[in-house]
């Protein structure tokens, strides 16, 4: 039974001694922005018009704040002071459907009655939990199998009214609350959360329990974390983006004419990857093939210009000038077209500001992802010549505050391995990368570690690349390819092979925990995180050897990163707990390990010490490691300093 209701009585009466309660928001651009595309989306420029609840199956009340027609709620001022105790009420399971969405429209609400709403623990994301059930004998449910109305229509046979039909050419605050559609269509959301809810929990209880915990612990504290994000968004600098784009502009221009001096009046486009170039190198210079596509044609990516450099210095030295430019060209035009263009177009015309979709179940290992745009990949500061990083500017009087894990895949590693030689140099506060770089060079710790020694430099470069490779499995090949595509370091095969065979040497727990690892997931035909988060293996016992050897480095690197994607969240979730005493603490961006958050200058110390206390706790009780996360500020994301408490 679905009904309206029109008080915060009925509400309480509605809710009285339930603790799991699915709600659902209907939302309603602003009129600034009512002829705007999918502004009702848009948690700066539209509002929540009404909310539904349920807490049993087949029955929802929907309660009507801002319809412009029909009677809405009276005493609103009260009715969101009561909600704001009831989202934070750890007593009561919260439930929604895409709780990300409805977080940030919680949390908008700074100023108003009841003030910004951080939705606390216990609360549960459906969509997250659907992804986390079998679609197939062979894979997990992706997000666009996950809609509401898609797995009311699988799971329950129902078929729910769209928005479309619901509310034709209006806006849902232009329906008449009273109206049986209109109810229909806002309490079928909270019913079928709720019925969800039930079902998921019966299937993981029945199948896969240990995804009930991630669920519940991880991933929706998790979907709360992201809405904050996508609310708060990035404050970027967009008159030096303009200025950076002539800058491009500029030199675009200048290598396209040094190319065109070269190879004459060819169309190189945007990318100098055209079919005319490609015609021009390999039928006109007759150049050697030294990379194909999977359609058997010459390919023509980074990895191939290198390639073509290399040959060219050692046949044609007069071309090697061509592929310097040509590396130059492809690397402005990156940044234009990503970093720039491609930035410029998601300013939030409301706020002035980026607010990507960050995506914290898009990777199978439950590492985040980002897009429109994509801000996890901004080029390291010193990578690149435009200062990418520093278009993120801290707003007037507050800083930008990084916090990013010390090395937590090495130290995931180390836990899982249990090598002594690594869990002695963490836990005494030692450095992994000069240990490894005296494992391998057989050289003493001191030498390892010194700086001023002229191979320091390679060594530890190589170091570092073995350090995040082998633990997966890293080949020789792969290793020598890793070095010289993204190191730039020519080394042998042979001394490859003696790297990987002195690290295995000087590390015994670490080869026998990756025969264990690839043992045990061949039996099972899949692998998992320590929380038991699963990621199906079906190749591991594949007759084909490259599809089987890359499952057996998927088994060794899921436990490994995905127990690192963890542990992050983890630690999202005790962060939400002390957002409401810090309201202008302002979660803004994940990247990989790395926290970024926007504050006021004078609370930098304050906040340096709360979130490094939430991510430096011991995730589980098994975990062994250190874990240490390091912080650093500044005005700019490119020119942020290390900040020691």
């Amino acid at each position: 039974m679905y009904k309206p209701i029109l008080s915060l009585l009925d509400l309480q009466n509605s809710l009285s001694g339930a603790t799991i309660v699915a709600f659902d928001f209907e939302t309603a651009p602003d009129e600034k922005y009512r002829v705007e595309e999918k502004s009702a989306l848009d948690a700066h420029k539209s509002h929540i018009v009404g909310i539904s609840f349920s807490v049993a199956e087949n029955s929802a009340v929907y309660l009507p704040l801002v319809h412009k027609t029909g009677e809405n709620a009276e005493n609103q001022a009260e009715i969101w002071v009561w909600l704001t105790d009831f989202f934070a009420d750890f007593s009561i399971t919260k439930i929604s459907h895409n709780l990300a969405f409805e977080s940030q429209f919680l949390y908008a609400r700074a100023g108003s009655p009841g003030g910004s709403i951080v939705v606390q623990e216990p609360c549960y994301d459906t969509i997250a939990a659907a992804q986390l059930i079998y679609k197939n004998e062979k894979e997990f449910r992706t997000l666009g199998d996950c809609g509401l109305k898609t797995l009311a229509k699988e799971f329950f046979n129902e078929q729910l009214p769209s928005y479309e039909d619901t509310v034709g050419s209006k806006h849902f605050d232009e329906l008449n609350p009273q109206d049986e559609k209109t109810v229909c269509y806002a309490c079928a959301d909270a019913d079928y959360a709720l019925r969800l809810y039930h079902l998921l929990n019966n299937w993981f209880d029945r199948f896969l329990p240990k995804h009930r915990y991630i669920v519940e612990k991880i991933e929706s504290p998790t979907a709360v974390y992201v809405g904050i994000m996508r609310y708060n968004g990035l404050p970027f600098d967009k008159n030096l983006m303009l200025a950076k784009r002539k800058e491009c502009d500029l030199k675009l221009g200048q290598l396209k004419y040094e190319i065109q001096f070269i190879i004459g009046d060819i169309n190189i486009g945007s990318n100098a990857s055209t079919a005319a170039f490609k015609k021009y190198l390999f039928d006109t210079l007759k150049l050697p093939r030294m990379k194909l596509t999977a359609k058997e044609n010459n390919a023509l990516d980074d990895e191939a210009i290198i390639l073509l450099k290399e040959w060219c210095a050692e046949n044609k030295p007069n071309l090697v000038p061509l592929f310097d430019y040509v590396q130059e060209y492809r690397h402005w035009a990156k940044i234009k077209s990503t970093y720039i263009d491609g930035y410029l177009k998601y300013i939030n015309t409301a706020t002035g500001r980026i607010h990507p979709d960050l995506l914290p179940l898009a990777t199978e290992t439950g590492r985040f992802a980002s897009r429109s745009p994509n801000c996890q990949n901004m080029p390291r500061s010193g990578a690149d010549d435009v200062g990418v990083r520093n278009f993120m500017v801290a707003s007037e009087g507050k800083l930008l505050l990084s916090l990013d894990f010390s090395q937590i895949e090495l130290r995931v590693g180390t836990f899982y391995c249990k090598d002594e030689r690594m869990l002695e140099t963490y836990q005494n506060g030692g450095d992994i990368h000069a240990l490894t770089t005296a494992v391998i060079y057989r050289i003493p710790i001191e030498e390892a570690s010194d700086k001023n020694h002229p191979q320091y430099k390679e060594r530890r470069t190589i170091a570092k690349n073995c350090n995040f490779g082998t633990f997966f499995g890293l080949f020789p090949k792969g290793l020598q390819k890793t070095l010289k595509f993204k190191a730039g370091l020519t080394v042998s095969l042979e001394e490859c092979e003696t790297i990987i065979r002195n690290l295995k040497i000087g590390y015994p727990r670490l080869e026998r925990w990756q025969e264990e690892v690839k043992k045990r997931a061949g039996f099972r035909r899949y692998t998992e995180t320590w929380l038991g988060r699963r990621r199906n293996l079906p190749d591991i016992a594949s007759s084909n050897w490259a599809k089987k050897s890359f499952a057996e480095r998927v088994a060794m690197n899921t436990p490994i990163q995905g127990t690192a994607a963890d542990i992050l969240k983890l630690s999202m979730a005790r962060i939400l707990k002390g957002l409401p005493d810090r309201p202008w603490l302002m979660p803004i961006l994940q990247i990989h390990d790395e926290l970024v958050f926007e504050i006021p200058e004078k609370q930098l110390e304050n906040t340096v010490n709360f979130i490094k206390n939430c991510m430096e706790q011991q995730p589980f009780e098994a975990f062994s490691v250190p874990i240490i996360a390091e912080a650093a500020a500044g005005k700019r994301f490119g020119e942020l300093h290390e900040w020691e408490v």
